[in-house]
């Protein structure tokens, strides 16, 4: 295998090594037996309950992973049901805001750089439930007050069609622009999770380049699924040729960050350090294709014609070792 430029670090979901009576410190340990993972991100406040940030960064080192960032999680305070940001009740949103705060503290204390927002409680279940427009004022300011706690520091949305709430108010990557767009703030940014972009409906690729055209794409989350919920399968096994279009869409864009694998083995069972172990080696490979194909003159000249049929055969030359 060729050694590609901007060799992304390799991340993974902590929570996939999480098991019946495991600690923190396990799951870590974990993480850190796989190989080829490079960095893990943290929950907050879940993963710090009973641990400091100073202890999670030793753990970090101890099994030679760095902190990617961390990612905020509203969905354990049952006070949040109905909404962080967008709470009716006023009291519990700037709890939301607060609870954020002490996040980024936490991460700047760790010497991380990527705050991770995602905001499953924050939309609706039911047509009248909602005043639209309130709710997106009460998201802007607090995305606003939350990006400027700490300047230095980066704030990546994360968007997701549903789950919890049926209809998110953050649900694809148009509107999370809009709200960075309006928040205004210099660190915001997007995350970009392949099977959520599957299931609301748009091309990964196409996502990428709009999220680096009119903001910053801060993370990149690997699975797949088959874009009716988020699955969290293994990245590139059901939908290889889309994951290859994305990685050449990174490599024009310049994207040099983290891949983080958002997988969920422990929903069928596997053994997540396996699990993590066919992440890596599949998305090596598919990186490597894709390498190949980025300045592919062929191919450049099929899409310049949009000739599906051209760039069908040569992209499935290079996947499958079918004839041009």
């Amino acid at each position: 295998m060729p050694d590609l430029p901007n060799r992304p670090r390799y991340a993974a979901r902590l929570n996939a090594f999480k098991s019946k009576g495991r600690t923190v410190a396990d799951m870590i340990a974990g993480a850190g037996q796989v190989g080829g993972l490079d960095a893990a991100d943290l929950n907050y406040p879940d993963h710090f309950s009973g641990n400091s940030a100073a202890e999670l960064t030793t753990l970090l080192g101890q099994n030679g992973l760095r902190l990617n960032g961390l990612a905020m999680r509203y969905y354990t305070d049952p006070g949040f049901r109905i909404g962080a940001f967008t709470n009716p009740d006023p009291t519990v949103r700037q709890a939301a805001i607060d609870l954020t705060k002490r996040g980024l503290d936490a991460l700047a204390d760790m010497g991380g750089q990527t705050m991770t927002l995602w905001m499953g409680q924050d939309g609706v279940d039911y047509p009248f439930q909602g005043n639209y427009g309130r709710m997106w004022d009460a998201t802007i300011d607090a995305i606003q007050q939350v990006a400027g706690h700490n300047p230095a520091l980066d704030i990546a949305i994360e968007y997701k069609p549903n789950e919890p709430r049926c209809y998110a108010l953050m649900p694809d990557a148009a509107t999370t622009l809009l709200a960075v767009r309006e928040a205004g703030n210099a660190n915001l940014g997007v995350t970009l999770d392949f099977a959520h972009v599957l299931y609301a409906d748009e091309m990964p690729a196409h996502a990428a380049h709009l999220i680096a055209r009119h903001s910053r794409l801060l993370g990149v989350h690997l699975n797949d699924g088959y874009g009716k919920r988020d699955d969290g399968l293994i990245a590139g096994s059901i939908h290889p040729v889309q994951t290859v279009e994305l990685f050449v869409e990174l490599s024009r864009i310049g994207y040099d960050g983290v891949i983080y694998f958002d997988t969920f083995p422990d929903m069928g069972g596997l053994d997540p350090v396996a699990e993590s172990r066919a992440n890596i080696a599949l998305v090596e490979r598919l990186r490597t294709i894709a390498h190949g194909l980025t300045d592919d003159p062929a191919l450049a000249a099929a899409i310049a014609r949009q000739d599906a049929a051209a760039s069908t055969r040569i992209v499935a030359s290079a996947l499958y070792g079918a004839a041009r």
